[in-house]
């Protein structure tokens, strides 16, 4: 077989395996999170039911950025504590204008973020090849940034970023002095901090602070609207008032500027009004299925395991196993098959030879499982992972 052959065969296998692993999530009558990206049309049209306990739908509809877009920002903008917010189609257009805007104040185009940023890894070097930024990278480890990499880094650089928590890494967050320091030593060189806040609203049990109080230190922050609050899509950059005006120009010449996005606002809204208030419970029980998840892989025949980090940040984080992700996942796949319950809903990464990783969530189906569910459903796991690796 010639090597695009092999190639092609291996796409295919892929993505009828994520097609199985969909379909058996799909299927099952337990899993630890659903969300809404895999559900139906008809399904995620429900979503806007929810509609009228947060926005009257007599109101006009928006156009270019009025109306329940306003709505929208304004609820933002005061739950982040931040004098203004403008909404974006992506995190991704709103985070290149946000550090745009920033570099034209500073003078310096120079953006520090950790190796494992949302920008670095999944953007394809975006804020170089678009927006004439200079990303260097502060720290390679799987935690987040110290304040003593800030300070003692090499070079100048006009703005710090801040992904919190950091996906990459495990969901890790930093401890609240931990931050506060490192945003110190950032404005100690004259620097800005942004804060990529993707996931910032998971965030609040961990810090054991509001979320305008962890918004407050930072100089702009960015939001998503669909990973935590499971809404359509879009995001939102909270800020001063005079650079959120300066993005709203941006967002335009970059095509943000989208005619009619009634359908993302409203999902987002029902979103903060729904999904918000839950999401310090879904952290508390994360804590409460990783710890079954370690006790019930310790009482396996499997050599090792690890749950990162040992106890969750959020309601997100990963499982490490010491197998080829193939048979880990055939094995995930399976148990789900068989039993209608699925604990790994999530693709397997492969590192490296002999080494897997998964990241595991924890939402409002979750909340029904106890530790001796998990444990349970840990035990057909691993006897179905045994199977795999011996067969």
């Amino acid at each position: 077989m010639s090597d695009t052959a092999e190639q092609v065969s291996d796409e295919e296998w892929r993505k009828g395996h994520r097609e199985r692993r969909i379909s058996a999530h799909r299927a099952s009558k337990r899993a630890l999170a659903r969300p809404g990206y895999l559900g139906t049309l008809r399904e995620r049209l429900a979503l806007l039911e929810h509609v009228p306990d947060c926005y009257d739908l007599d109101e006009p509809s928006d156009i270019y950025g009025d109306g329940v877009v306003e709505a929208l920002e304004e609820k933002v903008a005061g739950l982040l504590g931040k004098e203004a917010a403008a909404f974006f189609p992506t995190g991704t257009m709103a985070q290149q204008v946000a550090l745009r805007c920033w570099a034209g104040r500073t003078g310096n185009p120079t953006v520090a973020l950790h190796a494992l940023a949302h920008p670095e890894v999944h953007e394809r070097g975006a804020f170089s090849q678009v927006s004439g930024l200079r990303p260097v990278r502060v720290g390679r480890e799987p935690r987040q940034p110290t304040a003593e990499e800030v300070r003692d880094f090499e070079e100048p650089f006009g703005a710090l970023m801040l992904e919190l928590p950091l996906r990459d890494a495990g969901f890790v967050l930093p401890t609240w002095e931990e931050l506060t320091d490192v945003v110190e030593a950032a404005h100690e060189r004259d620097a800005v901090v942004h804060f990529d806040g993707a996931r910032l609203w998971e965030s609040t049990v961990h810090f054991g602070r509001s979320l305008d109080e962890i918004a407050d230190l930072a100089d702009s922050v960015y939001v998503s609207f669909y990973k935590s609050l499971d809404g359509f899509g879009g995001a939102a950059l909270a800020g001063p008032k005079t650079l959120v005006e300066e993005a709203r120009a941006w967002r335009h010449r970059y095509g943000g500027m989208v005619f009619q996005q009634f359908p993302t606002a409203l999902a987002a809204l029902v979103g903060l009004e729904r999904e918000l208030p839950r999401l310090p419970d879904y952290v508390r029980h994360a804590r409460v299925v990783a710890a079954a998840l370690r006790e019930g892989f310790a009482a396996s025949a499997l050599p090792w395991t690890r749950v990162h980090p040992a106890e969750p940040h959020t309601n997100e984080f990963q499982v490490w196993l010491p197998y080829d992700a193939e048979a880990v996942s055939e094995a995930a796949i399976r148990t789900a098959e068989e039993t209608g319950t699925t604990l790994f809903a999530n693709a397997w990464c492969a590192p490296g030879p002999g080494l897997t990783w998964t990241e595991v969530g924890v939402r409002a189906p979750g909340l029904e499982w106890t530790a001796d569910d998990v444990k349970a459903a840990v035990a057909h796991f691993a006897s179905r992972v045994a199977e795999e690796v011996s067969g």
